[in-house]
C-alpha cells in the first residue's frame, strides 16, 4: 500500500482534500450550534460527497453532488419516522437496498445517488435518530454538501487539471442477465437474510451486518470478486477491531486527539481505497470506534460484536452470489478481457489510418479507455490470483494474461506515440504491421478461437527483424497476442504450464 503507485500524487491530494471537506463540513454544523449527531451526519455526509461522485467531467460531478439531497432527504426522514416500527423499518431498509443497487444501470451518478440513499438509512440507525432530530439532520447534511462543494469544485478542483478515466460502460445484459438486475436481487436476499441474523445478534447494531453485505457487492461482478472482497473486508475488520480496542478505547472519547485521529482515519480510506480494501476497511472501522467514543458507547464488547456482525454480513453475501443467480468468475473475466483486446484493435486500427495519412484518426483515447479496462480486468481476475486461492493452474493463467494484457497496453502507448509522429506517416511497414496485429485480435476475439489463430511469435517477428526501433512496439504487440492465445484458448480447469 506504501508502495502503490501514485502518477500525478492523484491518491494523495484527493485524500488531503477530503480531509479539508469533511473537516470543514463539521466545522460548519459545530459553527451553527448543530448537536453531535448532526456535526456527526454532516461530516459523512461529505465523505460519501467526495468519495462516491466519480462522473468522467467536473460538470456532471457537481450535478450529481447537487442531486444528492434528493436521493438522501426523503431516505433520511423515512428512516427516522420508521424508527420505532422494527418490521416497517426492515422491510424499508431492504427496499432502499434494491433501488439503491438497482441505480447502477444509470452509470456513474445512479451508483453515487444510490450510496447515497442507503448510507442515510444506515447513519440514522448508526445514531438512533428520532423524528425529532431530523430538522437539524437536514440542516447538516447540506451544510456538509455546500462545503465540500466548495471545497471539490472551487477552492481545489483536483479534476479540472488531472481528469478521471471514465469507467468503462457495464457488460452488456438483459432482463436478469443484466449485472444491475442480477446484482439488486443477490444484493436484497443477502441483506434481508443479514438483517435477520443481525438481530438475533443485536438488537441495536443489527444495522453492521447489513452495511458490510452493501459494500461487499460494490463494485463487484462476478461470484469470485465478491468472496475475495468480503474475505477482505473480514480481514481489515478483524485489524481494525484490534486497532480499536489498542486506540479508540484508552482515548475514550477525547475530543481532541479523536478529532484528529478521525482525520487521519478520513485520509487513510482515500488513500487506500484503490490500491488495498482491507486497509481501508482498517481505517472505517478504527474510524467507527472513535466515533462510538465520541458518543460515550465505546467499550471492548462493542468492538467485538462489530466484528461479529461483519462476519454474518459476509456469510450472507457468499451464500448469495453463490445461491441467486450466480455468474461464474470465468464468464465475467472472459467478458472483460475481450473488451479489453476490441480496445487494442481499435486503437491498432486508427493509428493504422494515422499511419497511412488519416489526419482523423486519433487512437489516442482507445488506448486510454484501454487502461481503464485493463484496471477492471485485473479487479476480475484479483479472484484467481489471490494468494490463498486454491486453483494453481487457473492462478497461473490469470497471471500470465494479466502480465501479457499490460504488455499490450505498454505497446499500444508507444503506438500512439509513434502514430503522432509526423515522420512515421506513410510507412507502408508500419501500416503493414498493424494490420498484422488486427488480424491476430480478430482471431483471439472470435467465437471459435481455434478457428483462426495467428502466426507464431517467429513468423510475426520475421516482419520487423532488423527494422527501425518504431516498428518494436508493434512487434512487442504482436508477440503479447500471440502469447495470450495459449491462456485464452485452453480450457480454464485444464493443466497450465506458464511460457517463457
Amino acid at each position: 500500500m506504501f508502495v502503490a503507485p501514485d502518477p500525478g500524487r492523484l491518491r494523495l491530494r484527493n485524500a488531503a482534500r477530503a480531509v479539508i471537506g469533511v473537516a470543514a463540513s463539521v466545522a460548519l454544523a459545530e459553527l451553527c450550534g448543530l448537536s453531535l449527531s448532526a456535526s456527526i451526519t454532516g461530516g459523512l455526509a461529505a465523505l460519501l460527497a467526495l468519495f462516491t461522485v466519480t462522473d468522467a467531467t467536473v460538470r456532471r460531478q457537481a450535478v450529481t453532488t447537487a442531486l444528492l439531497p434528493a436521493a438522501g432527504f426523503p431516505v433520511l426522514a423515512l428512516a427516522t419516522a420508521l424508527h420505532g416500527l422494527t418490521p416497517a423499518r426492515d422491510a424499508a431498509f431492504v427496499l432502499v437496498v434494491f433501488c439503491g443497487v438497482y441505480a447502477r444501470r444509470w452509470g456513474p451518478r445512479g451508483h453515487a445517488l444510490g450510496i447515497f440513499a442507503f448510507m442515510n438509512f444506515f447513519i440514522t440507525q448508526f445514531l438512533h435518530a428520532v423524528p425529532a432530530q431530523l430538522p437539524e439532520l437536514f440542516a447538516a447534511v447540506g451544510l456538509a454538501l455546500v462545503a465540500c462543494g466548495a471545497v471539490r469544485f472551487v477552492l481545489w478542483p483536483i479534476e479540472r487539471r488531472t481528469p478521471p478515466p471514465p469507467a468503462p460502460a457495464p457488460l452488456p445484459g438483459r432482463g436478469l442477465a443484466r449485472h444491475t438486475t442480477r446484482q439488486a436481487v443477490q444484493a436484497t436476499a443477502a441483506c434481508a437474510v443479514a438483517l435477520a441474523i443481525g438481530q438475533v445478534l443485536s438488537e441495536d447494531r443489527w444495522y453492521w451486518a447489513v452495511g458490510t453485505t452493501w459494500w461487499i457487492f460494490v463494485n463487484t461482478a462476478s461470484r469470485g470478486e465478491t468472496l475475495v472482497r468480503g474475505f477482505r473486508r473480514v480481514l481489515g475488520t478483524v485489524i481494525g477491531v484490534a486497532a480499536g480496542v489498542l486506540i479508540a478505547i484508552p482515548l475514550n472519547g477525547a475530543p481532541a486527539p479523536t478529532a484528529v485521529l478521525v482525520a487521519g482515519c478520513v485520509f487513510a480510506i482515500f488513500y487506500t481505497a484503490a490500491v488495498s480494501y482491507s486497509w481501508m476497511i482498517l481505517a472505517v472501522t478504527l474510524m467507527a470506534g472513535l466515533l462510538y467514543g465520541l458518543l460515550g458507547v465505546l467499550d471492548p464488547g462493542l468492538l467485538l460484536l462489530r466484528l461479529e456482525e461483519t462476519a454474518v454480513g459476509a456469510v450472507c453475501a457468499a451464500l448469495a452470489v453463490v445461491l441467486v443467480l450466480p455468474v461464474t468468475t470465468h464468464a465475467t473475466n472472459d467478458a472483460w478481457i475481450q473488451r479489453a483486446l476490441h480496445c487494442v484493435h481499435a486503437a491498432t486500427a486508427q493509428a493504422a489510418a494515422r499511419l497511412a495519412g488519416s489526419e482523423a484518426a486519433d487512437p489516442a483515447p482507445h488506448a486510454a479507455e484501454l487502461e481503464t479496462l485493463l484496471a477492471r480486468v485485473r479487479m476480475a481476475l484479483a479472484p484467481l490470483v489471490h494468494p490463498l486461492s486454491p486453483f494453481r493452474a487457473r492462478k497461473a493463467r490469470a497471471g500470465q494474461v494479466i502480465a501479457l494484457l499490460d504488455d499490450c497496453a505498454r505497446e499500444v502507448r508507444g503506438l500512439v506515440a509513434v502514430a503522432a509522429d509526423p515522420d512515421a506517416s506513410h510507412d507502408a511497414r508500419l501500416a503493414a504491421a498493424c494490420w498484422r496485429v488486427e488480424a491476430a485480435v480478430e482471431a483471439l476475439t472470435a467465437e471459435e478461437r481455434g478457428a483462426s489463430r495467428p502466426g507464431t511469435a517467429r513468423d510475426l517477428a520475421a516482419h520487423t527483424a532488423g527494422s527501425e526501433p518504431a516498428l518494436a512496439h508493434l512487434q512487442g504487440l504482436e508477440r503479447a497476442l500471440v502469447e495470450l492465445a495459449a491462456p485464452l484458448g485452453t480450457d480454464p480447469r485444464a493443466p497450465f504450464v506458464v511460457s517463457a
